[in-house]
C-alpha cells in the first residue's frame, strides 16, 4: 500500500544578478544560490538562511518551491546543497526551474509506517531503500511515499515496487522486483575466542652444527 503528500512551498529570495541594485550578502543570514535550467538564464541570487535551512529540513529534495523576489515568480527544485567542509552549514544552493508543462524526474524518499507484525516472532526489518525515482508533472510531485510494514507478515517476506501503487500522474522507474524491505531473522553473532599462548611454552628448534664430544 502508497500513499503521498503533496508539497509545493513559497519562498522569497533577492536577485545578486549583475545590473541590480547592490546587495550585501550576510553569509550568517543569507545563503547565495543560482537558478538555472534548459530554459531559464542563471540568475544568482541569495535566500534567507533560516527560513530555507527550515524548509530543506522539512520539505527536502522532493518539493516544489516557488521562488517570489523576481519580476515572475519560479517554480524550481533543490537542485544540489552545498556544505562547508569543515564547519559545516550551507554555503551554497542550486535551483533547477522546471519548465511548464513537462515532466520532472526526481528522487522521493520513503517513509516507511505501521508495525511489521513479523517483529514478535523476533525478525527484524531491513529497509533496502530509502528513496525512489519518479517521472511526473510538477504539480503532482510527491513531498514523499509511504511504504506499509504491516505487509510483512513472516519471515522473508518482502515489499517490492510492483507492490506499490503510485499515485495518478506518477511513475515509479525503478523495476517492479526492486526490493523495498524484507523481513529477516536474527543472526546471533559468534564470537570465537583466541587462546593465550605462553611464548616460553613455544618448543625452539635448535639449528646449526652440533659438536661431538
Amino acid at each position: 500500500m502508497l500513499s503521498c503528500r503533496y508539497m509545493t512551498v513559497t519562498l522569497p529570495i533577492k536577485s545578486r544578478n549583475k545590473g541590480d541594485k547592490a546587495v550585501k550578502l550576510n553569509l550568517k543570514e543569507s545563503i547565495p544560490g543560482i537558478i538555472y535550467g534548459p530554459k531559464q538564464e542563471p540568475i544568482s541570487v541569495m535566500v534567507n538562511r533560516k527560513e530555507f535551512e527550515k524548509m530543506f529540513k522539512t520539505a527536502g529534495e522532493a518539493t516544489v518551491i516557488s521562488l517570489e523576489g523576481l519580476p515572475s515568480a519560479v517554480d524550481v527544485l533543490v537542485k544540489d546543497v552545498t556544505f562547508a567542509p569543515i564547519k559545516g552549514g550551507i554555503v551554497h544552493v542550486d535551483f533547477y526551474a522546471l519548465e511548464k508543462g513537462k515532466e520532472v524526474v526526481t528522487h522521493v524518499p520513503l517513509h516507511f509506517t505501521g508495525e511489521a507484525p513479523v517483529t514478535k516472532l523476533g525478525a527484524v526489518v531491513n529497509k533496502v531503500l530509502q528513496e525512489v525515482t519518479v517521472s511526473c508533472q510538477a504539480s503532482d510531485l510527491p513531498a514523499h511515499i509511504d511504504v506499509d510494514l504491516s505487509l510483512l507478515i513472516e519471515l522473508e517476506a518482502k515489499i517490492k515496487i510492483g507492490d506499490l501503487v503510485a499515485p495518478k500522474g506518477v511513475k515509479i522507474t525503478e523495476a517492479t522486483d526492486v526490493v523495498v524491505a524484507i523481513a529477516e531473522a536474527v543472526v546471533e553473532e559468534v564470537v570465537f575466542e583466541t587462546p593465550v599462548v605462553d611464548i616460553a611454552d613455544i618448543p625452539v628448534e635448535q639449528t646449526g652444527k652440533v659438536e661431538a664430544e
